[in-house]
């Protein structure tokens, strides 16, 4: 009977539990709120890897020439399978919207009447069937090679060959068809808007200012959000609505990434100017490394500047001009290498000033830029003359520092808001609080992490793929839903996409706001005199001003 071989070889009874079973799962509540669209793709791609994955252990299984259902027993089981996959599908799509309001209320949406469920299955059949054709010209691409080597070769090592035959040839096709070519276009496209002058940004007439007549940094070549970033910059006039009497402009030193072939030819470049633009003479320096398109949040920025009357200098330098995601993907040593190169300038020169007169140091950087902080901070070398204190906002989950405090906090603490140590070096807060707590009383150098607990940049991890995160554990953070289960493999794609869409809502996800960078920067600086009442009239200013994003 070989037609009912190759239909039995086609399909797996399993397969089809398993792929509904993952497609159901896809739909479930996760972190971030997801549009049909997203929700149909997700629901396919899990399916497939599902579908697959069963198809992989049947393989293996046959392999080793284990029994098989056969004739009638097949039909039955297929008959079967066939039933539990269309109950599983009816039953997840009938609470589609259920689920994805769960999410929704978690982080303050009103809720859908509706998830499209005829939608998200007939888009998510149609993908799921793309993938199905694409394994199978695969695998029939792999048994041809295979017979081709079964010739010379013993028949398992043929198998084996071929496996890896086929899927290198595929990776290299689409490393080198799609994935390099889509690189060299979003290079190109990237480079052209930050080359692009933008008649609203004018140049400053300041010759104190970056980027004007008398700076040592060309205007044109600071990059789009590095020209916005200075002449955004809030003025005296504007800080002293809060700080009145003694208000000055801050220093902003900002560099792009044309302005120098080289990490260390911009970083001098940088603290040149910062030295010209009187950037050591303030009372407090802030060393930023931007996320990967230079763009400097100014919720992180312009709230530093107000908390301390324009008396503080903030110096960044571009190292490129992708979004950070793709920044790392095409060049992930670029961003480690500029962040190296510009703190260890600016630090050499900073420990031969006294003392007594030299600027408060900081470091500062949100996401990519939080974590290339984090991996190019020299901690054991500047123990001798340690920096006065660090905050990052957004850590990716990879992050050198935030990782460390997260897996090595104390029992009982939540890994989405850890306690770590005594408190002294280390609090991690969110939008929620985290600041305040039985903590020991802060040392000479203050480390404060935001992070917000539906963050999935933050919390993404690879092993959530075969074991629940810690994050799921209770107490849960107040805007990830007490509907969101995991689910093998599943929850980690939920995860991964998740960080796509993280800045759609503020506040949650990784939309960081002004209002809790006032909080983490009073507690990092410790800005003389300040107060509940002064932290509240602050943000009232700032609730006023336009959005970041």
């Amino acid at each position: 009977m070989p037609v009912l071989k190759t239909i039995r070889d086609g399909i797996s009874p399993a397969g089809l539990i398993v792929a509904a079973s993952f497609f159901g799962a896809a739909l479930t509540p996760s972190m971030m709120p997801r549009e049909p669209i997203v929700q149909a793709m997700l629901a396919a791609v899990a399916a497939a890897v599902g579908y697959e994955a069963t198809l992989f252990t049947r393989s293996i299984w046959r392999y080793l020439e284990l029994p098989e259902p056969k004739g009638r027993i097949w039909k039955l089981w297929l008959l079967a399978a066939v039933g539990n996959s269309l109950a599983i599908m009816i039953y997840s799509l009938a609470k589609a919207a259920s689920w994805q309001n769960a999410t929704r209320e978690a982080v303050g949406l009103p809720p859908l009447e509706t998830a499209a469920p005829l939608f998200i299955v007939c888009v998510g059949v149609v993908i799921a069937l793309v993938f199905w054709l694409v394994f199978r010209l695969a695998g029939a691409a792999r048994r041809a090679v295979a017979a081709i080597l079964e010739r010379v070769l013993p028949k398992r090592v043929g198998v084996v060959l071929s496996v890896v035959l086929v899927g290198w040839l595929l990776w290299a096709l689409v490393d080198g068809a799609l994935v390099r070519n889509a690189f060299r276009a979003a290079d190109a496209s990237f480079l052209a808007a930050d080359m692009m002058l933008e008649p609203d940004v004018a140049r400053p007439e300041d010759p104190g200012k970056t980027g004007s007549s008398q700076s040592l940094v060309r205007w044109e070549e600071m990059g789009r959000w590095g020209r916005h970033y200075v002449a955004s910059a809030p003025t005296a006039e504007e800080i002293a609505e809060f700080s009145p009497g003694n208000a000055v402009d801050p220093v902003r030193v900002y560099v792009g990434r044309r302005s120098g072939d080289t990490a260390e030819e911009r970083a001098q470049l940088a603290l040149q100017e910062l030295i010209r633009a009187g950037g050591f003479e303030r009372s407090v320096l802030v060393v930023v490394v931007p996320p990967g398109t230079g763009w400097m949040d100014p919720g992180a920025h312009d709230t530093i500047d107000f908390m301390l009357g324009g008396d503080v200098a903030t110096v960044a330098v571009q190292y490129s001009y992708l979004t950070s995601f793709l920044a790392l993907a095409a060049h992930p040593d670029y961003g480690v290498d500029q962040a190296r190169a510009l703190f260890n300038t600016v630090y050499a020169h900073w420990t031969k000033l006294p003392k007594d007169s030299r600027p408060d140091l900081y470091v500062h950087g949100l996401s990519q830029g939080a974590f290339n902080s984090q991996a190019t901070l020299p901690l054991f070398d500047m123990l001798g003359d340690p920096i006065q204190g660090a905050f990052w906002a957004g850590s990716p989950f990879f992050s050198r520092y935030w990782s460390e405090v997260r897996d090595r906090r104390n029992a009982g603490s939540p890994a989405w808001r850890p306690d770590f140590g005594n408190g002294s070096l280390v609090r991690v807060m969110d939008q929620y609080g985290g600041l305040e707590g039985n903590f020991a009383p802060w040392g000479p150098i203050r480390t404060v992490f935001l992070n917000y607990g539906s963050d999935p940049i933050v919390n993404f991890t690879f092993d959530t793929a075969f074991r629940p995160p810690a994050w799921l554990a209770a107490p849960r953070a107040p805007d990830v839903s007490e509907k969101l289960s995991w689910f093998p493999v599943v929850t980690m794609l939920q995860i991964a996409l998740d960080s796509l869409f993280a800045l759609d809502v503020p506040r949650h996800g990784h939309y960081y706001v002004a209002p809790d960078y006032i909080d983490g920067w009073a507690a990092v600086v410790d800005p003389e005199g300040w107060s509940p009442e002064k932290a509240a009239a602050l943000k009232a200013i700032f609730a006023r001003r336009d959005p970041a994003i």
